[in-house]
């Protein structure tokens, strides 16, 4: 079974298990539409990681990359770049302002809120936000052999439209400050989500605050087996 597949099985259960304990038979509610989106982007984000891979090509990206990596050296060389990310930002991770946590299949997230990366309505990243940037891309680069799935997401406030260009718009600010800083672009994927997977109810501020970020899936370039 190779990774996507795995990947994609765990996610299936994980959200399979959580739908059965809440039926109305025994009382129990079922999963809200936020919890099946906070589950999906804990869970789902190396199947979109995985499927980007698939689309820009596995042997081209091996080839942009100088070689993949393979057997034990794939969790190692993951573990040590997720250290190095923590302690790079290490000052927004204690403000809350980043997170970094790791994924099934050795995939990386690191997830940025828009209060710090951009303006309400704007996807241009701040100016005081690009110091964040450069110690992320310091990283980024140091350890070329991965490839970047960076997702943009919104609130629901505005027109499903409108959300997923901005929220694509994000994606992409964020790939091509890293192009900007010599990181391989055959490595960079962009997408907008929009408001289709939030991670709290858009019914508070504080839960639109938290819909409102960008996502970046750092995933291995695996050898050919």
């Amino acid at each position: 079974m190779n990774n996507f597949v795995a990947v994609v099985l765990s996610l299936s259960l994980v959200i399979a298990g959580c739908a059965s304990s809440g039926g109305a038979a025994d009382g129990k509610r079922g999963m809200t539409n936020t919890e099946k989106g906070a589950i999906i982007g804990a869970v789902g984000g190396a199947v979109v990681g995985a499927a980007v891979s698939d689309k820009r090509g596995k042997g081209a990206l091996i080839g942009a990359v100088g070689g993949g990596l393979a057997g034990g050296a794939v969790g190692a060389y993951m573990d040590s770049q997720k250290q190095d990310l923590e302690k790079n930002l290490k000052k927004e991770r204690d403000a809350g302002n980043a997170r970094v946590e790791k994924l099934p299949g050795d995939v990386v997230k690191i997830t940025m809120t828009n209060q710090t990366a951009f303006d309400t309505g704007s996807a241009e990243i701040k100016p005081g936000f690009r110091t964040t940037m450069d110690r992320l891309a310091e990283v980024v680069v140091r350890y070329g052999k991965t490839s970047l799935t960076i997702v943009g997401h919104t609130d629901s406030e505005g027109t499903t439209h409108y959300n997923e260009e901005l929220s694509r718009k994000r994606a992409q600010a964020v790939a091509d400050y890293f192009r900007s800083k010599n990181v391989n672009p055959a490595r960079l994927e962009a997408i907008g989500k929009g408001e289709s997977e939030p991670v709290a109810s858009n019914k508070s501020e504080a839960g639109r605050q938290a819909n409102r970020r960008v996502e970046i899936f750092v995933e291995p370039v695996r050898a050919e087996s």
